[in-house]
């Protein structure tokens, strides 16, 4: 099942998992919450003469990936029970209990003992509108501010259509991010090195991107052809105190629109180049049995490929976004997202592109942050591109989905995210679960996506729970055309 030990490790070198390795049915183990036999089961491979290096280590992140669901999975039922009486002080078991088996608090029975996923009892408002209706005080769930139709995505659509171009409103933006291990996570006088995500330069979507300073000042940025750049740094940890680094750069940033005619897209010739983007990719893009059968009930005889791909936008815009665990934890993806009722913006835009994989529609990963102009809401974010003839590749953003055009508004803003993206993000990965420059020596905290940083010294990898991450920006002077950067 496992056709890139990179996904896995974010090392160079791939590994396939075969019937005859220890490793998919420790992975079914671990799945099924059988922690105790896949311990078992890890020792016994390890003791195995002349393992091979890349055997050993995915045997080794299988043990990190059970701690790892450990810390997600935190909560007892009445633990839950008592948070969720937080928001609705009058919540009967039986309520609970009803909730429960409808699958709406995400959990796992791990050796014999049921576990609740800590995000699990905010989650349940923003996956039943019943529970959301129960609340004693009825405050709005936080939303991005591209979430309902703007002035700005209606300025991108009239403004490409005007001009006749995709690319359009650049923005000269400076962004600083930062990264605060807490203080005494690695002993004193040990060096702590980090990479923080950084821009690549892309036509039409984020040029002129200039370096403009570190913590600390000696740092080295990874070329342009890695698809997961960053800055790398280091420096020595100091007792009792946090060790904070930092890197600011510019960057023009522009929204785009392309006005797609869904009579003039066709399949392309699935070229050398092409070839990758619509295969599967295990672990995370695999069309498995009910894949394809979620894609037949959705695609039905459409031929037509924008129309397939607007149909399954919409199917995959359905599932609602809900807190994620962390991909780290989850042996596919695309499946799990599937059949867990809800997804993160990662999670769908993964399981939107295996959907459109399978049906003959190149697609590939882009993620970053996006931001707001008031210097205050920020976020990680994911999203895609699907390749379609005569247009290429043309974004998509499931997880902002589709919108709802008012009054005067043309029918069209409501697939404005499906062929356009508006200017209010940075995008750090061209790719998912690649290696850094230079390479991580231990597992990274997220082995698919590279949005918040990472950290280790010499004693091994530190956790999301070790370090903290941030990002503050400021709108620049109004960039004017396109530069090469």
């Amino acid at each position: 099942m496992l056709a890139l030990l990179a996904l896995l490790l974010a090392m160079p070198m791939a590994f396939a998992a075969t019937a005859d390795t220890p490793l998919a049915p420790i992975i079914s183990q671990i799945d099924a919450g059988h922690f105790k036999a896949a311990e078992a089961s890890i020792e016994q491979a390890l003791t195995q003469p002349q393992l091979a290096t890349q055997t050993r280590n995915a045997l080794l992140f299988q043990r990190e990936r059970m701690h790892r669901i450990l810390l997600d999975f935190t909560l007892s039922a009445d633990d839950v029970k008592a948070r969720v009486r937080k928001e609705i002080p009058d919540l009967s078991d039986a309520e609970f209990a009803r909730w429960n088996a409808e699958g709406l608090f995400e959990h796992q029975v791990i050796d014999g003992r049921t576990l609740y996923f800590k995000r699990s009892p905010s989650n349940l408002f923003r996956l039943s509108p019943e529970a959301l209706a129960r609340r004693a005080v009825q405050t709005p769930l936080s939303a991005g501010p591209m979430e309902s139709l703007n002035d700005h995505q209606r300025a991108v659509y009239h403004t490409a259509l005007a001009e006749h171009r995709s690319s359009v409103l650049p923005r000269r933006v400076r962004m600083t991010q930062i990264l605060t291990v807490k203080a005494d996570a690695v002993p004193a006088g040990q060096i702590v090195r980090a990479w923080i995500p950084y821009p690549r330069a892309i036509a039409g979507q984020q040029e002129n991107i200039r370096y403009v300073a570190s913590e600390p000042a000696q740092h080295e940025i990874a070329p342009t052809t890695a698809l997961q750049r960053t800055v790398h740094l280091e420096q020595p940890a100091h007792a009792g105190q946090p060790t904070v680094f930092s890197v600011t750069y510019e960057l023009t940033v522009y929204a785009q629109y392309h006005a797609v005619d869904p009579d003039r897209t066709r399949l392309p010739a699935i070229t050398p180049e092409l070839a990758p983007f619509v295969a599967e990719r295990p672990p995370h893009i695999v069309f498995t049995p009910a894949m394809r059968a979620f894609s037949r009930k959705v695609v039905g005889n459409e031929k037509n490929p924008w129309r397939i791909a607007q149909k399954l936008f919409a199917a995959v815009d359905r599932i609602p976004w809900a807190g994620a665990r962390e991909y780290s934890t989850i042996s596919n993806i695309s499946d799990y997202t599937l059949h867990a009722g809800h997804g993160d913006c990662g999670q769908q835009t993964m399981l939107l592109m295996t959907l459109l994989r399978l049906n003959g529609i190149p697609t590939r990963w882009q993620s970053g942050m996006v931001f707001a102009d008031d210097g205050k809401y920020s976020d990680i974010h994911d999203w895609g591109y699907l390749y379609l003839a005569p247009y290429g590749w043309v974004p998509m953003d499931v997880t902002t989905g589709q919108l709802r055009p008012g009054p005067g508004d043309d029918p069209a803003l409501q697939w404005f995210y499906l062929g356009g993206l508006d200017a209010y993000r940075i995008a750090f990965n061209d790719d998912y679960g690649q290696t850094f420059a230079p390479p991580k020596q231990h597992f990274r905290s997220d082995n698919v996506d590279s949005q918040r940083g990472e950290v280790e010294w010499n004693g091994g990898n530190l956790y999301f729970d070790q370090w903290d991450y941030d990002f503050k920006w400021q709108i620049l002077p109004a960039a004017q055309g396109h530069n090469d950067g």
